[in-house]
């Protein structure tokens, strides 16, 4: 269902592409505009989506999809343009890639979908990823708002908040694979 919430994932969806071009081009005012929209729909569509009722399935897997393309991207393309360290960038597309492929995999051996419910600590840590690559892209527009004691400071925050929300993410996988019993046999 088509839906507002659902609508302003698919917007952020379609600001990835457009974000990466212009932080290709070093447009940093316009990507950081981009970025910081992006931003703001990730925000309102789960407010909306709480308030007015309308969860929905698509919702569920939409969101989170929408995030983790637009951080990962982020995170990519700012780590190739050596905007933030490679450190970071291994974590957070560490974290990802394992949450994405622990979710595919515990389905494929229970055939059994897990729920997709986001914890607090994975809340914190695309918070803390949204706020590092806009600190980023605001030091090449405002560069005397970014001191780099706070960027530094921020990075660290960052990959200490992605590891243990990853780390979290896959003793719940553990845990709810543990719950469905032993696997069938073959």
């Amino acid at each position: 269902m088509l839906n507002v919430p659902n609508l302003l994932s698919l917007l952020r969806l379609l600001a990835v592409p457009v974000f990466l071009i212009l932080l290709g081009d070093r447009r940093f005012p316009e990507a950081l505009c981009i970025f910081l929209a992006a931003g703001l729909t990730d925000a309102l569509d789960g407010a909306i989506a709480r308030l007015t009722h309308t969860r929905t399935t698509l919702g569920a897997y939409l969101d989170p999809a929408a995030d983790k393309l637009l951080l990962m991207s982020a995170f990519i393309a700012l780590g190739l343009m050596d905007e933030v360290p490679s450190w970071l960038v291994v974590i957070v597309l560490s974290r990802d890639v394992t949450l994405i492929l622990g979710y595919f995999l515990l389905f494929t051996m229970t055939s059994h979908a897990m729920e997709v419910r986001p914890s607090l600590a994975g809340k914190l840590s695309t918070c803390a990823q949204l706020c590092a690559v806009a600190v980023v892209l605001l030091r090449h527009v405002r560069p005397d708002l970014v001191p780099p004691t706070l960027e530094g400071g921020l990075f660290i925050g960052t990959g200490v908040v992605t590891a243990a929300a990853g780390i979290q993410y896959v003793a719940r996988g553990l845990t709810w694979l543990q719950r469905q019993g032993p696997a069938p046999s073959i």
